[in-house]
């Protein structure tokens, strides 16, 4: 099984990259998450997880191991393949999957493409104590003040903002200045979007 995977980048898409390790190149699946942080770097580090089929051997590839984590998490639900879970990472970032798994968001989960309401149900039920142990004590302690975050989404809502987009600026906002004030969240928020 190979699980990481170091070497020289010689292609990049948003959906696949081409790493060249001692004259091998590996064609490596990546969610957009992992596409937007690995950069115009020569050489780059993915962690993996290979799927072995009768008719194929594909190596995935992420940027952390908490969004390999994550992935295999969400194929081992029954319902979610791999092109499913790699659409989910595309879409959301891994802490907003745990989130919204954590909090039984239903309508998050249900939002990415190709997954329906039976399916996302299935998601919460199976995955929402095993996201819990996933991510260390900061991450969830981060996610854990709701308050803070719904108030700052509310307001950027009223102001006109897309619900979606203000969501992922502010968990940036709130994972890099953890102890912000909904104030300083909002103002920060708007000079970004």
């Amino acid at each position: 099984m190979i699980t990481q995977i170091i070497g020289r980048l010689v292609e990049k898409t948003p959906t696949q990259v081409v790493i060249d390790c001692n004259g091998v190149g590996y064609a490596v699946h990546i969610s957009l998450n992992t596409f937007s942080q690995i950069g115009d770097e020569e050489k780059i580090k993915l962690y993996t997880h290979m799927q072995v089929r009768e008719d194929s051997h594909t190596l995935f590839g992420f940027h952390t191991p908490i969004e390999r984590s994550v992935f295999l998490l969400l194929i081992s639900v029954s319902g979610i393949g791999a092109s499913t879970a790699r659409t989910m990472l595309s879409s959301l970032e891994p802490q907003q999957i745990q989130h919204a798994i954590i909090s039984e968001d239903l309508n998050t989960i249900k939002s990415v493409k190709g997954i329906g309401l039976k399916t996302a149900q299935r998601v919460l039920i199976e995955l929402k104590d095993k996201m819990m142990n996933l991510f260390d004590g900061e991450e969830i302690q981060i996610f854990g003040n709701n308050t803070i975050k719904d108030e700052a989404l509310s307001a950027l809502e009223v102001l006109g903002y897309s619900r979606k987009q203000s969501d992922r600026i502010i968990d940036r906002i709130i994972q890099s200045a953890p102890d912000s004030s909904v104030e300083k969240i909002i103002k920060e928020a708007l000079n970004k979007l």
